[in-house]
């Protein structure tokens, strides 16, 4: 799914004056929430930055550089993820020029005071014709990052579960064979640089579309047993099985030094009842992150390494399709919770 308008996206989690989040847990565990604006009625940047502060989000994607924002976003403290449009890579590929505007446009103004940390060349974009681009693209914006001297941004690309197939059970997924030798290359380039390989992963839309097989429990975080059990892997949620898929799919590619990280994840709060509810959202958005303990939630194939995550959506964005779309967000419009996210 995707905020930006022309895409297809959907993630991320936080709350008000009451602190909804947890403070932040061991170093290097980023929980983030995706900002869009797909709504007419939404906060100023200024506001906007001040809510992710007040409730000690660590990190916000954005779909597209807004100039706004990025001003606003001076001196925060935020980490910031956001990279072109899908429509630009084909160009940033063939035309090293256009990565070296791209860079000395959004990037290179703001390196001084915004902790821009990664940038994503393509939002789902696997399968489909903007793929056998973006290995190029990638390569050409870290030559401009190079060039410029910028340091400490990872370049890197955004895939949901369809660029997967027998992904079930986890240690079974590969990646779909029109898209092996691209994204070994991309891999190659990701290990390179110790980039990680970005997902959107959800839950929700496997359970809504066959809750026969998959409970509810399971998709929410909420079963204590295993329901999966893949080899000597247990388990007890999908989020973590979906992960794994990918870590599974790089392995196979040779590439299992690269990190997965979640771009996206979210639930909504209604349009498909019973599936929507306030209650699964919180359920699930709580699942995400171990509240009030110390580490974030690790992976039974990377059980030493820590999901970072970027929750979806900050606000619920009145102008995206249908109801389902529109509520994915914690936060109405004028900054109310739409749910508490509190600490146990």
């Amino acid at each position: 799914m995707d905020s930006n308008p022309t895409g297809l996206a959907v993630v991320i989690f936080m709350l008000l004056s009451i602190q909804i989040f947890c403070p932040a847990g061991v170093a290097g565990d980023i929980t983030g929430v995706c900002y869009g604006r797909n709504g007419n009625n939404l906060p100023t940047p200024a506001d906007t930055v001040a809510l992710y502060k007040t409730n000690n989000i660590d990190a916000i994607r954005m779909y597209e550089p807004f100039a706004d924002m990025l001003e606003a976003l001076r001196g925060s403290g935020l980490s910031v993820a956001f990279g072109p449009r899908n429509e630009e890579i084909q160009s940033l590929a063939q035309d090293p020029a256009a990565a070296t505007n791209f860079v000395a446009t959004w990037i290179t103004p703001y390196q001084n005071d915004v902790a821009i940390k990664w940038i994503t060349i393509g939002n789902e974009v696997f399968p489909g014709e903007n793929a056998p681009f973006v290995a190029a693209a990638i390569r050409n914006v870290n030559a401009a990052l190079t060039n410029f001297g910028v340091t400490g941004i990872s370049v890197t690309t955004v895939l949901a579960m369809n660029a997967l197939t027998n992904s079930y059970p986890p240690s079974a997924a590969t990646f779909l064979p029109d898209l092996t030798e691209i994204m070994t290359e991309i891999s190659s380039i990701l290990s390179e640089t110790n980039s990680p390989l970005m997902t959107n992963i959800y839950p929700y839309f496997a359970y809504a579309s066959d809750p026969y097989h998959i409970s509810l429990d399971y998709a929410s975080f909420k079963s204590d047993t295993p329901v999966v059990i893949d080899g000597d892997l247990k388990y007890n949620n999908m989020f973590e099985a979906m992960v794994d898929g990918f870590n599974a799919a790089l392995e196979k590619i040779n590439a299992g030094n690269v990190v997965v990280m979640v771009a996206e994840s979210g639930w909504p709060t209604e349009g498909n009842p019973p599936y929507t509810s306030v209650d699964n959202a919180k359920a699930y958005n709580l699942g995400i992150r171990t509240c009030g303990g110390s580490e974030r939630k690790r992976t039974p194939r990377r059980p030493e390494t820590p999901v970072d995550v970027f929750l979806f959506a900050m606000f619920r964005e009145n102008q995206k399709d249908g109801p389902v779309e529109q509520s994915f967000g914690i936060f109405a419009p004028d900054m109310t919770p739409v749910y508490d996210l509190f600490c146990y």
